[in-house]
């Protein structure tokens, strides 16, 4: 069984780039930057693929990769990634050991403060908790994904319509395709830290958009579900160390804003 890693990048010297992040298997990097050429070169006896792409959008780069990918299976990553000795050779064991899995959510270490999912144990990943899971975390059945169709959508996302969410979208779809999801306890890597490309406070533009991705995640639960995300949350809103931030009211507002404008249609 053969492992594939799919990388996103911007604006990045490649080769250094690749080498930093201590690839161990054939690799599909995208640099999206401001040409168009392709150029490829053998890192440690891996093949490394380089599509730079004059365009924007980390929708447009997952896919410019998915389509391309031709291993037993594939691994999504990002430029900040940075994996552990033997990385590879524990997934392909788990799909191994796992053969039931159609996708397997994988353990990365992050900052205290990007921390948004640990798995502790092997379980199913269902519509009601996938919502928190990075695309840094994914490998997949190469043949099942591209039996399926499955696409990254570009409504979501750095460089898209609204600001975030697109990874919890891709699982929501492969859910709903009938792919089996499993999160995992094994740890593959490290996220080097940089500046957000997306992320730019909770300002009214974040709770909106939370509410448009909720209302595509969870349809009639979407109010509940944003609900209980400010509730989360209400140590980021409005008040004497934040001063500039929204108020619980202005921020369930601007979700609920969000939930009536994608009801209206996206």
């Amino acid at each position: 069984m053969k492992l594939q890693i799919l990388v996103s990048s911007l604006n990045k010297e490649v080769k250094e780039l690749a080498k930093k992040m201590h690839l161990q298997a054939d690799t599909i990097l995208v640099n999206q930057c401001n040409e168009n050429r392709y150029e490829e070169w053998m890192q440690e006896g891996h093949q490394i693929r380089c599509y730079h792409l004059a365009e924007r959008g980390v929708g447009l780069s997952r896919n410019n990769a998915l389509l391309r990918a031709d291993a037993d299976l594939c691994l999504f990553s990002d430029e900040d990634i940075v994996y552990d000795d033997g990385a590879v050779e524990h997934i392909v064991e788990a799909f191994e050991q796992h053969p039931e899995a159609d996708m397997l959510l994988f353990n990365v270490r992050v900052q205290k403060s990007r921390f948004t999912y640990w798995n502790s144990a092997y379980k199913r990943v269902k519509w009601y908790n996938c919502g928190r899971y990075p695309a840094y975390s994914f490998a997949l059945r190469t043949p099942k994904m591209h039996e399926k169709n499955l696409t990254y959508s570009l409504l979501f996302g750095g460089g898209a319509k609204y600001s975030n969410g697109e990874d919890s979208v891709f699982i929501r779809d492969c859910l709903k395709e009938g792919l089996k999801v499993y999160s995992i306890p094994v740890e593959i890597g490290e996220e080097r830290p940089r500046p957000s490309t997306w992320f730019f406070g909770f300002d009214h533009k974040f709770f909106h958009d939370r509410g448009v991705l909720y209302h595509v995640l969870y349809g009639k639960l979407a109010g509940v579900m944003g609900l209980r995300f400010l509730i989360k949350n209400k140590s980021n809103m409005k008040s004497e160390k934040n001063p500039e931030g929204l108020t619980f009211n202005e921020a369930k507002k601007a979700l609920r804003d969000g939930i009536h404008d994608a009801k209206e249609g996206l």
